[in-house]
């Protein structure tokens, strides 16, 4: 899962809109939009997924390439983030890869859309990361060697920017290795909380080597595997280690903050323990372990990769990873690490997060998590899985079960899953969002689409 960026185009097409609301976006006055959305019909097939009774969906858009990070202004138009296609057999659209979305009549699919940014068509473009604050959009792009974050002022009239060239926020974020991207959430204060995954699975001497040690200390941890902070106020930073909020967080896709302000994020855990350790674990122990992981993350805080990694299966808890001497069984100095706050299957990806704070679903989901699982490629010998959005009550400001969610959406991938069938998904679900009158909104970077989803109350 990798992606890359562009250069300026507009164009209009139809067929889509995205949502995931910031609490400091002043980008956009409300609008009649944002309050009738909810009453747009849904397809009769729910655009392909199946949602739990109650619930309906439309395909809000189609066909926009490689779409990841969504983010919705308060007037209800959607920003989206897409990578070219270089790590795609289908090519990206021509245009920038910044994607503007607009519902015009309220009938829950946009029919205007723009692009701005460098154009994809150059093949290292786009990114993950997007965000709004103070007016202006934020956006991750760049190579396969750097990326940066940069931000563009928006005009709510024509919902692209009001000058084609945008302003430098961070420069130089590390992107070369396994995990080249750098989703980010704003946060009341102007705090830009920004993931940078690990470049390597495990800080092995030879990444994904056979029985190759793991480096100790890791210094890749210096400037990757962890949550980094930058001000969205402040221009022309440079990445550096200095920048660092909390470590040991291998590729934290999922990245947000709940209705009280609190940062959380996703984990994926690492690969390949029944491959390069086979004398330690059986094949079906590499396809189980470990578990995907909900953190919440502290300031400073420690959650343990690449040193230790997470047994939801047998232990409940962190062990030492076998290239630091782990047996499978021994906790170790892990014992020191921080846990999850909730767990799931092994190697499903989540890749989008978003808590629930509005008023149109029922009250059994506010407050609560919604994780979107971009699907695995290495759960063989058994099927391959994930490929669904699932939720994860909260009370009291926890999880009611760690080990326990509901699945939400499902039917993405489009028929039967096998132990090589990752690529054969029809879509992915990737990143969530949460629009002005409480939908919600998936993004999909295999089929180009984006999903609005809505609360009937048991009618279509």
């Amino acid at each position: 899962m990798f992606r890359k960026w562009c250069a300026l185009a507009v164009a209009l097409v139809a067929c889509a809109k995205s949502d995931r609301t910031s609490s400091n976006d002043s980008t956009a006055a409300s609008s009649t939009q944002a309050s009738t959305a909810s009453s747009a019909a849904c397809a009769a097939d729910n655009g392909g997924i199946t949602l739990p009774a109650g619930f309906c969906a439309v395909v809000f858009a189609d066909s926009l390439g490689h779409p990841r990070d969504i983010v919705i202004a308060s007037n209800g138009d959607a920003y989206v983030n897409t990578w070219s296609g270089q790590y795609f057999n289908t090519p990206a659209p021509p245009g920038g890869f910044v994607v503007a979305l607009r519902d015009t009549n309220n009938d829950g699919k946009a029919d205007i859309i723009k692009r701005f940014g460098p154009d994809l068509t150059q093949k290292n473009g786009g990114g993950t990361g997007i965000g709004l604050y103070n007016g202006s959009l934020y956006v991750e792009e760049g190579d396969t060697i750097s990326k940066r974050i940069v931000r563009y002022p928006i005009s709510t009239d024509s919902m692209a920017p009001t000058s084609a060239k945008s302003e430098l926020i961070v420069d130089k974020l590390p992107a070369k290795g396994d995990h080249p991207m750098h989703p980010f959430v704003i946060d009341g204060s102007g705090n830009i909380f920004m993931d940078v995954g690990s470049a390597t699975n495990s800080c092995q001497a030879k990444n994904r080597t056979a029985n190759s040690p793991g480096q100790k200390p890791c210094v890749e941890l210096q400037t990757r595997g962890g949550i980094w902070r930058y001000a969205a106020n402040k221009t022309n930073q440079q990445f550096s280690s200095a920048g660092r909020y909390a470590t040991g967080i291998r590729n934290a896709v999922g990245i947000a903050l709940d209705g009280n302000g609190q940062l959380y994020s996703t984990q994926h855990g690492r690969d390949q323990l029944g491959d390069n350790w086979s004398k330690l674990y059986t094949s079906e122990q590499g396809q189980n372990l470990p578990a995907e992981e909900l953190l919440k993350i502290e300031q400073g805080g420690d959650y343990g990769w690449p040193y230790c990694y997470f047994d939801g299966i047998q232990q409940n808890t962190l062990v030492l990873a076998p290239e630091y001497g782990g047996d499978g069984k021994t906790v170790g100095d892990c014992a020191g690490k921080k846990a999850p706050e909730a767990w799931f299957p092994a190697h499903w990806a989540p890749d989008g997060l978003v808590f629930y704070t509005g008023s149109q679903f029922p009250a059994q989901y506010k407050g609560g998590a919604f994780i979107s699982f971009h699907g695995s490629w290495n759960r063989a010998p058994g099927p391959q899985g994930g490929y669904k959005v699932v939720f994860v009550p909260f009370s009291g400001g926890k999880p009611t079960d760690p080990s326990k969610f509901e699945v939400f959406a499902d039917g993405f991938v489009g028929g039967p899953v096998g132990p090589d069938a990752s690529d054969k998904a029809k879509h992915r679900p990737t990143a969530l969002a949460q629009g002005p009158d409480g939908a919600i909104y998936i993004t999909d970077d295999k089929g180009g689409r984006v999903w609005k989803v809505v609360y009937r109350g048991g009618a279509k």
